[in-house]
């Protein structure tokens, strides 16, 4: 027969047994059936028990060839002999080129030297690329080097599988763990790494590097032992990486000095001198990060770029933070800085409230790096926003209900507040940002170069919509009445950093409303120059954007010429006024609002620029034009009503000013109502010229009532609570009590410094005023030397040739003069009117008063000289 047809039967062969690297079959071993030369068919049966130890390969039964398709087989090795002390496991990374030591080194070592209070385990979090592996490794390296470690394993943590790796390898390295079983043998490491009593002690630093999500390493921390110390670097900081025995080290970016030593060292390696205002600049430029910082001086040696130009293609927002990296990332980096971040959002993205964390950072990425409020946040702008732009991390599914069960059913084109906050604590648990959710303003923080990769991965369109939505969100909070300076200070801080970034498309359909907010907010706070400067720019922009005629333009030029006259410049705030007026009566005709708004005010600023009766005369022929277009109730024409009185007084007639306000004020309690805001100002008014009409003390009741009543309607700190205050002082003392105004105005200017801030012209004004009744009350010398210092503030803060200015040197000047000081206070005078007559003109009221106030104290001093010239 031909062997090829033949068939064989093999039965009963016994045990196969082998050891020591031996092999051994029981049953056929032989080629394939069926193959040449290879009998048709084998049948075994009735074989022993295959059995092997210490490397033996057995098999009883049937062995052709070892085939993964057709046979599995576990071959037994022997246990590998356990490594002698000191031993590693792992690669610490090496050291990076010009590595700075930095305080956060200290502060590990001393974590591990405080005797019995040593902490044991140690967490770096950090964002990405502030060298938490870096100093990691530092550590590690300087433990193996001179505190005599017996064991030292680095695992690269990045999942829950290499760490199981990682353990495992050092358990069959020390521990004669088998390799083929990870898990078993990582957990036998663990208990190998607990101390007993009968072992020598062995004294080890487990690091575990880079640890993504703290569930990776549920029965996985190395245990608590005296000989013992864990150091885990992560970009997490959720509560469940802290616990008892382990310490959390917040690692953060480079200081100032740090960085430029980065800098200065890396480029003077390849022999590069740089000037270190132009290093600074750049360090300030990447937000002190290291790793954008290595980055950069790696860009700049490879392509022989000067410090100045890099900083300039940073500047460039047309320049995409991909590009400003090197071509090789230096200190075997992964990652260029535009990516560090992607993996920590998309991990972000995936914790609850689900989807919401990446459009959450788009929103920051737009805002100010710093400080931008909780609030603006939480608006409802933005949580329309969230709703829109949540992020898909799964199939498309409808949600049965949301993160908080049992909060009441919203709209789901809107997320829930509580949804908003849990998308920043998200953030927070990442380290994109820093969230102080329990402060007394709670704020988010987020790195400047997160704020740009993120705005690098939006598309055009993306990026205007953002803006203007951010745009929406701190319109929605910013309050019409300012008396939080803090929330007021980080709202423009954040608009003008949304201007930087997005300036375009916040003109695009038109002008937005936060703009406008912005500037009306720095005039407030008492930033009229800065709030001028704003307007101009809002002006010129909107013409360029929008066109010369169009309504925004033309009331950005109508607020630039408001802040112009506030600033000090009444005539050209007049002046102004009146060129707008030409254009408004072209663009809207003679009766739109907004014409009859700019004949308002330029009768206002001819008045302050000194034209009392001219003032009047124009709002008496606008109250006739408002009664006809608008009628005797409008607001407008109610206020036009109180602007004629109040400029028919400032002409000399103060009786009737105040008979007109008591007029208008029955007719605005019919219209309003009591504590409707402009009813205040006309009791406001209709006291102020009750007093100038002779009638002091009447005055001074009349604003006490008022006072009452704006701290019930109002509150204590509203500015015209102030301001009824600063008035209520001043009548008082011109009823006879100038020790209770001195005291008063005591009072009110500590509140409006808490308030205001010291360099609010409000808290100026009071401070003058202060002064001034401190010298009624019998103390000529320290009203003068109070208006000294006053007077250097003022110029300071407002420039030479405010009126402010000029009246507190005229009051500077008075004071001296009854301190005893007649010549210097006649040489004063003379000064100031020439100051005024350069600034103000002759034909202004304050002229006059300065001459006569000169030949008095010029007649004092012995001076013989005219009066009026």
């Amino acid at each position: 027969m031909d062997a090829a047809d033949a068939e064989i039967e093999v039965t009963d062969t016994g045990n196969a047994t082998a050891a020591s690297g031996a092999t051994a079959v029981t049953g056929y071993r032989g080629p394939a059936p069926g193959t040449d030369g290879a009998p048709s068919a084998v049948r075994v049966s009735g074989t022993g028990d295959a059995i092997a130890s210490e490397g033996g390969l057995a098999n009883a039964g049937y062995i052709h060839q070892v085939s993964v398709e057709k046979l599995t087989m576990v071959q037994q090795r022997a246990p590998q002999e356990p490594a002698p002390w000191p031993h590693q496991v792992g690669v610490i990374p090496p050291r990076a080129h010009s590595f700075q030591h930095r305080a956060e080194a200290d502060r590990l070592r001393a974590a591990v030297e405080g005797g019995g209070t040593a902490v044991l385990s140690q967490v770096l979090t950090g964002m990405g690329g502030v060298g938490k592996t870096q100093l990691a490794a530092d550590y590690a390296r300087a433990a193996w080097e001179e505190a005599g470690l017996d064991v030292l394993v680095w695992v690269t943590a990045s999942a829950r599988s290499p760490v199981v790796t990682g353990y495992a390898q050092a358990s069959v390295e020390l521990c004669r763990a088998d390799p083929d079983d990870p898990e078993q043998a990582a957990k036998k490491f663990l208990g190998w790494l607990q101390p007993k009593a009968s072992a020598k002690p062995c004294r080890w630093l487990i690091v575990l590097d880079d640890v993504a999500d703290p569930d990776d390493l549920r029965g996985l921390w190395p245990p608590t032992s005296p000989y013992g110390r864990t150091l885990v670097t992560t970009r997490r900081r959720d509560a469940a990486l802290i616990g008892e025995g382990r310490r959390r080290i917040e690692v953060g970016l480079f200081t100032e000095g740090e960085a430029v030593a980065y800098l200065t060292t890396s480029l003077a390696a390849h022999c590069r001198v740089e000037p270190v205002d132009q290093l600074t600049a750049l360090a300030s430029d990447l937000g002190y990060l290291p790793l954008a910082l290595t980055q950069a001086a790696a860009y700049l040696i490879d392509s022989g770029l000067g410090v100045a130009a890099y900083c300039d293609l940073l500047a460039d927002r047309a320049t995409r933070l991909a590009d400003t990296a090197p071509d090789r990332l230096p200190d075997e980096q992964a990652v260029a800085v535009a990516a560090a971040w992607s993996l920590s959002l998309d991990r972000a993205d995936r914790l609850r409230p689900v989807g919401l964390a990446r459009p959450m950072l788009q929103l920051a990425a737009l805002l100010d790096a710093n400080d931008i409020p909780q609030q603006v946040l939480t608006s409802e702008p933005a949580l329309t926003h969230l709703a829109q732009h949540r992020t898909r991390t799964g199939p498309a599914r409808a949600r049965t209900r949301k993160w908080w069960p049992g909060k009441r059913q919203r709209s789901p084109a809107q997320a829930a507040r509580e949804e908003a906050i849990g998308a920043l604590r998200a953030l927070h648990r990442l380290s994109l940002i820093d969230h102080t959710p329990t402060a007394a303003h709670p704020a988010v923080r987020v790195h400047q170069l997160i704020q740009r990769a993120t705005r690098d991965a939006l598309t055009p369109r993306e990026f205007d919509q953002l803006a203007r939505t951010a745009a929406d969100a701190l319109a929605a909070v910013w309050p019409e009445i300012e008396r939080d300076t803090s929330l007021a200070q980080a709202l423009r801080a954040n608009t003008d950093a949304l201007t930087g970034h997005a300036e375009d498309a916040l003109y695009r359909p038109d002008a937005h409303d936060v703009l406008y907010r912005n500037g009306n907010s720095l005039g407030a706070s008492g930033q009229v120059t800065a709030a001028r400067h704003h307007f101009h720019h809002l002006a010129t922009t909107a013409r360029h954007h929008l066109g010369s005629d169009h309504p925004d333009t033309l009331i950005a030029r109508h607020k630039l010429a408001v802040w112009q006259g506030y600033a000090g410049d009444a005539a050209g705030a007049a002046a102004a006024f009146a060129e707008l007026l030409d254009d408004q009566l072209r663009v809207h005709g003679p009766d739109h609002p907004d014409t009859l708004d700019a004949r308002s005010d330029l009768a206002y600023w001819r008045g302050e620029a000194g034209d009392a009766a001219g003032a009047a005369a124009a709002f008496a022929e606008l109250l006739d034009d408002r009664l006809r277009a608008q009628g005797p109730d409008h607001p407008s024409t109610l206020s036009t009503r109180h602007g004629l009185a109040s400029w028919r007084g400032e002409a000399g007639d103060a009786a009737g000013a105040a008979a007109a306000l008591a007029e208008l004020l029955d007719d605005r309690l019919r219209a309003q109502g009591p504590d409707h805001p402009d009813i205040l100002s006309t009791r406001h008014g209709l006291a102020l010229w009750q007093g100038y009409a002779g009638d002091a003390a009447g005055a001074a009741a009349a604003f006490a009532e008022l006072l009452d009543d704006r701290l019930r309607a109002q509150g204590p700190d509203h500015p015209d609570t102030l301001i009824t205050r600063h008035n209520l002082a001043y009548w008082r003392g011109e009823a006879g009590d100038a020790a209770g105004a001195a005291a008063a105005l005591a009072e009110l200017l500590d509140d409006r410094l808490r308030a205001l801030g010291p360099n609010h012209p409000d808290t100026l004004s009071t401070r003058h005023g202060l002064a001034s009744w401190r010298g009624e009350a019998g103390d000529a010398a320290g009203a003068a030397a109070a208006l000294a210092e006053l007077l250097d503030d003022q110029l300071r803060v407002h420039g030479p040739d405010h009126p402010d200015i000029l009246s507190t040197r005229h009051n500077l000047a008075y004071w001296r003069g009854e301190a005893g000081d007649a010549a210097g206070a006649a040489a004063a005078f003379a000064e100031l009117l020439d100051d005024r007559l350069r600034t103000q003109g002759p034909d202004h009221p304050h002229i006059l008063t300065t001459r006569n106030s000169l030949a008095d104290w010029r007649s004092r001093a012995g001076q013989d000289s005219p009066a009026v010239e």
